[in-house]
């Protein structure tokens, strides 16, 4: 199938994420991957800003991981995780457990993101009816989150300025606080969590666990938040006996300094939910952990059961892949490599401080945000960053960046460069 072909059936029949099925914008057909590079039918490269979003944090077609895939796919790709177990799921399951905060024993596996969250949610629910609270049926979050597109996610999304506002009739009605103010690197201040303080303590009684991402919104606005506001909430939902979730999707893996974000805290949630990059970018995976309290009074309670389980639960395919790339990611230094596309980011972005199209430029960890004062045009930007040899797929007011963290300083200089310029072309 030759590059027109293709364009025309995707055209004709294919729905993109978050487009039009009538008069869509462009796409680009990519024919290879490797490292970090995109190759599109027509030959062009394009270095590539997003990490296919935010998932091959170690470059595509990685070798090792390309192995075991390899002799996993011989061994066998798939087989039902109801009644039966495989090596790759307990070989996983086990490290996650030893690298994941303290006190996470049990890991539920899942097929995606969103179905990790939905999971959570369930089992906070789930925990809270098994010890007698049958009464705390909400979800408490902030402001400014997003957790995903299924159900139970969007409820938990940011309801005026996240993506789900269409659908608000239609979900589970949560309890917000305002999103945390103060800056990853500013000055504490109590005041910032005195809301959600006040909101917790009306409500506790019926609240059976906070969600949050823990010290960076991802995809409902790029915001990097004060490690102290995840220390407060962690003693308040102690006091009010209140589960906490955190949302590590997004942030797991080193994206954001820390290999998981609620490190930057010292704190450990009750339930961390993960994905993205746990398969390194080759395949869809998600799990879920919850310390064995958690697990155990779930367990204990009525059906006495956990009531979920999805088909491509622990893909032993998934599941050696995940291993391969958590592997790789101990073995390469990941620290001094996130280090250093920090350090790159912070350089290059630099310049877009005094564009008058900025309203701010932040960089924490291999994450780099320069957000404008005016949406996007989604139908001509893409083409302007392809135009200049590299991808980058911005949302919003938000033109932002999550390399690999392989990236090598030529390219993260040639990324930042079309950023700032592309940026400064903008009305």
């Amino acid at each position: 199938m030759n590059a027109s072909e293709m364009l025309a059936l995707d055209r004709a029949h294919v729905f993109h994420p978050y487009s039009t099925f009538i008069n869509p914008p462009p796409v680009f057909p990519v024919i290879s991957a490797r490292g970090v590079r995109l190759t599109l039918a027509d030959g062009r490269e394009l270095i590539d800003g997003m990490s296919s979003w935010w998932s091959v944090i170690h470059g595509y077609s990685e070798p090792s991981i390309n192995a075991a895939l390899h002799e996993q796919i011989e061994q066998m790709s798939h087989v039902m995780f109801g009644g039966l177990t495989h090596e790759p799921a307990v070989r996983l399951a086990q490290r996650l457990v030893e690298l994941t905060p303290a006190g996470l024993e049990s890991v539920f596996f899942a097929d995606s993101g969103s179905v990790s969250v939905e999971v959570a949610i369930k089992m906070a629910l789930q925990y809270q009816q098994a010890r007698g609270q049958a009464g705390r049926q909400r979800l408490l979050t902030v402001r400014g989150g997003y957790h995903g597109d299924t159900f139970g996610a969007m409820a938990v999304c940011d309801p005026v300025t996240g993506m789900h506002s269409l659908f608000t009739g239609s979900l589970s009605q949560q309890l917000f606080a305002p999103r945390p103010a103060i800056r990853f690197d500013g000055a504490w201040d109590q005041a910032d969590i005195a809301d959600l303080t006040a909101l917790l303590a009306a409500q506790a009684s019926e609240i059976a666990a906070v969600i949050v991402e823990p010290i960076v919104q991802g995809a409902g606005g790029m915001w990097f938040y004060h490690p102290q506001w995840l220390r407060e909430l962690r003693a308040l939902c102690d006091q009010h006996g209140v589960l906490l979730i955190a949302d590590e999707i997004a942030t797991g893996f080193g994206r954001s300094g820390q290999l998981f974000a609620c490190e930057h805290s010292e704190i450990a949630p009750d339930i961390l939910c993960l994905g993205k990059a746990l398969t390194g970018g080759y395949m869809t995976l998600a799990a879920t952990l919850s310390t064995r309290e958690v697990a155990e009074t779930i367990s204990r309670g009525d059906p006495g059961v956990f009531m979920h389980g999805p088909t491509f639960m622990a893909n032993p395919l998934a599941c050696r892949a995940a291993l391969a790339s958590i592997d790789l990611l101990l073995a390469n230094n990941w620290q001094a490599q996130v280090r250093r596309i920090e350090t790159g980011l912070g350089l290059g972005l630099t310049p877009a401080r005094a564009l008058p199209q900025v309203a701010d430029v932040r960089v924490l960890g291999a994450i780099g945000v320069i957000e404008l004062h005016r949406p996007v045009d989604m139908r001509t930007i893409p083409q302007a960053f392809v135009s200049r040899g590299v991808w980058v797929r911005p949302f919003g007011r938000l033109v932002y960046v999550m390399p690999a963290f392989v990236m090598n300083d030529v390219d993260l200089a040639t990324l930042c460069a079309a950023m700032v310029e592309v940026v400064s072309t903008l009305p």
